[in-house]
C-alpha cells in the first residue's frame, strides 16, 4: 500500500524510496517485528485467560512437565503481523503476493481449528488426521492451479531443476498435485518440527530469508541473465512477504525463547510452513526448497520411517519420532538440540543459495 507513495516522487526525493523492493522489504520486517513485540504480552495474557490449563502435552513424549500451562495459538499473532505488514508495504496488484497471503491465512485458519479441538478436548490429538490432510490438500491444489495460471507460458506446469537450467520437467496438469505435495508437505513438516522452544521458528526464518533472496533474484531480468536462472516476472515482490515473516518470527522468538511464554501452535506452524512452501512453488524452486528446508524434510521422514517400520516389524528405528525427540531420549538437552538444528538449517540455507550460481 505504501508503494503508492512513489507516485508522488519527483526525481530523487523521499517518496522515490518506496519504488524499491529492498526498502519496502526492510519496512515490512521492522513493522512485523514491532507488531509482534508490542502486542506479544497483551496477547499472551489473553491466551492465558482463555486457556487456564495451557496447551495439552503429549503423554508419551519426553518429560516436559515444566512446560505445562503454557498457552498456545501464538501463531495467530505471527500470521496477523505478517499479513498486516505485507498489506502495508507490498504492491497489492501483485498476484504472487496475494497467493502467498491466501495460502498462509487459510492454512493458519485450519491450524486454529486444530488448536481449538485440542484445547476443548484437553488432548494433544486435535482434528482427525484425514480431515486435516484433506482440507490442506485442497488448499495446496488451489495453489498449484493458480500458479499454473499466472506463471509465464514456458514455465507453466513445469518443474525446474537446480544446476541444470535447461532441464525442465513438463508435468502439465500433474503439476497441480505436485505443488499441493510441496505446500502440504512443508506445512506438516514445520508442524512436526515445532516440538521444542524455538526449534521451528528460526529454521522457518532462515528458509524464508533464503527463498526471499531467490524470489528477488528470479524476479529481476538482469539478475537472471547474470545467474543464468529462469526469469519469473513479479516474484521479486515476495521478498516483502518473506521479510515480514522474518520480522514476525524475530518478535515471536522474544517470547518463545526457552522457557517459552507461549507456543505458536498449529495456527502458526501450518501457516508458516504453507507460506514458505508456496513461495518455493511460485519461484520455481521446489527442488531447491527440499535442500533449504532439509531440516523439515528429515523431521517428517523420521516420522514416516518410524511408523512404516513399526507397522511392518513391530520395532522402532528411532527411540522416538520426530527425530528431535530421539536426541532428547539420547540425553541431549533441549538447548543443544535447538541450537544444533539451527546451525544445520543455516548451512542448508547457504547451500540453497549457492545453487543460484552453480550452473
Amino acid at each position: 500500500m505504501l508503494q503508492l507513495l512513489a507516485e508522488f516522487a519527483q526525481g530523487g526525493d523521499f517518496f522515490n524510496l518506496f519504488r524499491y523492493i529492498t526498502v519496502r522489504a526492510s519496512g515490512a520486517l521492522i513493522t512485523a517485528l514491532a507488531i509482534v513485540f508490542l502486542c506479544g504480552l497483551p496477547m499472551i495474557r489473553l491466551l492465558r485467560r482463555l486457556q487456564p490449563s495451557g496447551q495439552p502435552l503429549r503423554e508419551l513424549g519426553p518429560d516436559h512437565a515444566t512446560k505445562s500451562g503454557t498457552p498456545t495459538m501464538g501463531g495467530v499473532l505471527i500470521i496477523g503481523a505478517v499479513v498486516l505488514s505485507t498489506l502495508l508495504w507490498a504492491r497489492l496488484d501483485n498476484a504472487y503476493v496475494w497467493m502467498v497471503l491466501l495460502a498462509t491465512m487459510t492454512y493458519s485458519a485450519l491450524g486454529v481449528l486444530d488448536d481449538l479441538y485440542k484445547i476443548r478436548a484437553s488432548s494433544s490429538d486435535g482434528m482427525t488426521k484425514s480431515s486435516r490432510f484433506a482440507i490442506g490438500l485442497l488448499i495446496g491444489c488451489a495453489v498449484g492451479a493458480m500458479a499454473m495460471y499466472i506463471h509465464p507460458e514456458h514455465l507453466s506446469g513445469v518443474v525446474a531443476f537446480p544446476i541444470f537450467k535447461d532441464w525442465l520437467l513438463a508435468l502439465g496438469l500433474a503439476f497441480v498435485p505436485f505443488a499441493a505435495l510441496v505446500v502440504v508437505g512443508s506445512a506438516n513438516a514445520v508442524n512436526l518440527t515445532d516440538g521444542l522452544d524455538g526449534l521451528a521458528i528460526v529454521p522457518v526464518m532462515i528458509a524464508a530469508g533464503t527463498l526471499g533472496i531467490i524470489a528477488y533474484a528470479v524476479g529481476r531480468v538482469d539478475f537472471t541473465d547474470y545467474l543464468d536462472v529462469h526469469y519469473v516476472p513479479g516474484t521479486g515482490e515476495l521478498l516483502v512477504v518473506a521479510s515480514a515473516l522474518i520480522g514476525a518470527g524475530l518478535g515471536f522468538l522474544w517470547y518463545n525463547a526457552p522457557p517459552a511464554a507461549v507456543f505458536m501452535g498449529d495456527s502458526g506452524s501450518l501457516g508458516l510452513g504453507s507460506a514458505v512452501g508456496t513461495i518455493a512453488v511460485l519461484t520455481k524452486h521446489e527442488i531447491v526448497f527440499a535442500v533449504v528446508g532439509g531440516l523439515f524434510v528429515v523431521e517428517a521422514l523420521s516420522v514416516i520411517i518410524q511408523v512404516a517400520y513399526f507397522r511392518r516389524t513391530g520395532k522402532r528405528i528411532f527411540l522416538m519420532a520426530p527425530i528431535h525427540h530421539h536426541f532428547e531420549k539420547r540425553g541431549w538437552t533441549e538447548s543443544q538440540i535447538v541450537i544444533r538444528f539451527w546451525i544445520i538449517a543455516l548451512l542448508l540455507g547457504m547451500i540453497g543459495l549457492a545453487t543460484l550460481k552453480v550452473r
